[in-house]
């Protein structure tokens, strides 16, 4: 199988059917072999329904995983990603944030044989961003990237670690999450510590990305969240 697409959803009852079409679509015009996963995180809206009314509406296989919690967004991907099976995997924010045509430049950078991983960013060159963050979300973004870089010493040269569009090698991707302990927004954090750690190359690939203001994020009730695993990664990988 060459391309599994992996997309973690909370509460996003009223626009997970639109991810599913979208990443069938993908893989129908590229004619990839693949297989769409949709993690629902405990949600108590209908979006297990929904994903599961759209089963015979797909050309390709749509596993549909319900946990019965809700454990955050890194455990839903570690969840999705443990259960694929293509030879390469596409994590995806659900809300189409970026389109699935996005990711053939990653998909090339990775079949090139030279990187493992290809992260998706807002911040480099050829980026383009269609709907702009609010300021609170823009400033916390900022003070976000700064601790990443000089408290968890990520590497400068990564732009943009938050983007939720991130390809893997099927392989790579197992072994490391596998190993993932963060169940929160900070697990591409340790993603990408692991992956140093392990030496495997990371490289970013330009994204056109739009924000969604019906995200399912709140800032204020994550914050002592990403607080407790921004400590629990220093502690990991730094001290």
């Amino acid at each position: 199988m060459d391309l599994s697409i992996v997309i973690p959803a909370y509460n996003e009852g009223k626009k997970i059917s639109g991810d599913i079409f979208a990443a069938d679509k993908f893989l129908k015009e590229n004619n990839f072999e693949g297989e769409i996963i949709i993690v629902d995180d405990g949600s108590i809206d209908d979006t297990y329904d929904v994903s599961i009314n759209c089963e015979n509406k797909t050309f390709f296989n749509l596993n549909v995983i319900r946990l019965n919690k809700n454990q955050g967004k890194g455990n839903a991907v570690k969840e999705g990603i443990l259960n694929s099976k293509g030879k390469l995997v596409l994590y995806a924010d659900a809300g189409e944030t970026v389109g699935f045509e996005n990711s053939l430049l990653g998909i090339k950078l990775i079949n090139d044989g030279k990187f493992k991983i290809a992260n998706g960013s807002r911040k480099m060159k050829g980026s383009k961003i269609i709907k702009e963050q609010d300021f609170d979300r823009k400033l916390i973004s900022k003070i976000f990237g700064f601790a990443a870089k000089y408290l968890l010493k990520i590497p400068k040269d990564l732009t943009d670690t938050q983007c939720g569009f991130k390809l893997y090698d099927g392989k790579v991707a197992k072994q490391l999450f596998s190993k993932l302990e963060t169940t929160g927004f900070l697990f591409e954090l340790e993603i990408i510590l692991l992956a140093i750690k392990e030496g495997y190359n990371i490289v970013e690939f330009p994204v056109i990305w739009k924000c969604d203001r019906d995200s399912r994020i709140s800032v204020s009730k994550s914050s002592k969240k990403v607080i407790d695993e921004f400590i629990f990664l220093y502690k990991k990988f730094i001290s």
